[in-house]
């Protein structure tokens, strides 16, 4: 009877998804009709008090405020200065000035916290350049699709955020647990790019002008800013003087003097972020709101335990579970934004993996590499749609383009099992 229920909430979830109605207001529909033919519990209060419980919380306070800093630096000219800074030093790598993708996302992931806005502020600035000065247009699309991703993995990212808060595990750990991890794949998807460029030298432009060590410094100092910026923002969390919250209120008074005293503040600017970063916030409070609901309604009918009961008794090793929750995640994403994916399926599978042995902190980060693989892989690939923005190719070229990374990422992900430590180390020593 169970198992009749829990496929009937979900084809009739599924029904309401495709119908495009919002995806909040989707699982609270199906949170309310479970509730209501499967429970004796009033459905009016319960949501109300969930809904606001899970709304209300202080530790999501750092979400808007993330945002709003990336909202600001995406509209200033910090972004412009940090290729000018990055560039002259990457002449000299084999794959030259293609690694400005990996190294540009990284340092923009480090501030903002979103994988589509690393992937649209960093492909707006170096995908015109690249294309002016040769290089070829499917390896700038697909390491540029790639390595976009760690925006949702390196902190502080909006994930993670929306991870601890579901989880109630600490998002300063979180954040900890995401910096190796975050940094190995960077370094892969470079290795992949020297790799590249050496089996295939005469697709890669000359260098051009070369510069002396100190021109090469003096032109560093356009990444002061960014690198000032990410060490507030950080430095407050790692050291332990802010929490995430304060930490997000430093970066965005960090981010508003910035844009000051470079010039590109205006109120329309000014206004133009904050609306922006509300409107997205607002979709995001509103999937949390539907998904705390619907994990309500689980809850009273029982799923979450017949769903762990039933997986137990398959008796599947750790390894193997978690090359299952790899595809389940990778399909998932195929029809749900990440922080959809994360906020509907961690009351189901905490029990489950908690059984299992994983660690709390290494699940949110294996959680968060699933879902940049997500991210990349059509029909619902969000920053597949980014790049088609920017590129107007078609979403399955682009996703061919990414498909190395995304072989890279399946490859982390496999390491980071085996060796927990890469994920572990700097939370157990905080």
């Amino acid at each position: 009877m169970d198992v009749v229920i829990a496929l009937a909430l979900m084809v009739l979830l599924f029904a309401i998804l495709g119908s495009g109605l919002w995806i909040g207001l989707s699982l609270m529909a199906v949170a309310y009709i479970g509730m209501e033919l499967f429970t004796s519990r009033p459905v009016g209060d319960s949501m109300m008090l969930t809904i606001w419980s899970h709304t209300s919380s202080w530790t999501l306070t750092a979400l808007p405020l993330f945002l709003w800093m990336g909202e600001i630096l995406f509209r200033s000219k910090l972004t412009d200065d940090m290729f000018k800074g990055l560039a002259p030093w990457l002449e000299s790598l084999p794959g030259r000035l293609l690694h400005t993708n990996v190294v540009g996302c990284t340092i923009f992931a480090a501030i903002s916290g979103s994988s589509a806005a690393t992937c649209a502020t960093v492909g707006k600035i170096t995908l015109p350049e690249l294309e002016k000065r040769g290089y070829p247009e499917e390896m700038s699309v697909g390491t540029l699709a790639g390595s976009s991703t760690l925006g949702l993995l390196i902190p502080p990212s909006i994930i993670l955020i929306v991870y601890g808060v579901a989880a109630n595990v600490s998002i300063a750990k979180l954040f900890l647990a995401g910096v190796v991890p975050g940094l190995l794949l960077a370094a892969l998807f470079m290795g992949y790019i020297m790799v590249w460029s050496l089996l295939n030298p005469t697709r890669i432009p000359a260098a051009g002008f070369r510069m002396s060590f100190l021109q090469k410094v003096l032109a560093a100092r356009h990444l002061i800013p960014v690198v000032v910026l990410i060490g507030l923002v950080l430095g407050g969390i790692y050291s332990g003087v802010a929490t995430a919250t304060e930490a997000a209120a430093v970066g965005v008074a960090g981010a508003l003097a910035l844009s000051a005293i470079e010039g590109s503040l205006n109120w329309s600017r000014f206004k133009e972020g904050l609306v922006a970063a509300c409107k997205v916030y607002c979709m995001i409070g509103l999937i949390l709101a539907g998904a705390a609901f619907l994990t309500l309604a689980m809850g009273f009918i029982g799923l979450p335990r017949h769903v762990a009961e039933f997986i137990g008794a398959l008796n599947l090793s750790p390894f193997v579970l978690m090359l299952m929750l790899i595809v389940f995640f990778i399909v998932l994403g195929c029809f749900l934004d990440g922080i959809s994916m994360v906020v509907l399926t961690i009351a189901v599978l905490l029990p489950t993996v908690e059984a299992a042995g994983f660690d709390l902190i290494w699940f949110g980060i294996f959680i968060v590499l699933v879902v940049e693989m997500a991210q990349i892989t059509p029909p619902v690939g969000f920053n597949l749609f980014v790049l088609q923005g920017l590129t107007r190719r078609e979403v399955t070229w682009i996703a061919r383009t990414a498909l190395p990374l995304f072989l890279l990422m399946v490859f982390a992900v496999i390491t980071s099992y085996f060796v927990p430590d890469l994920v572990l180390w700097l939370p157990n020593r905080a």
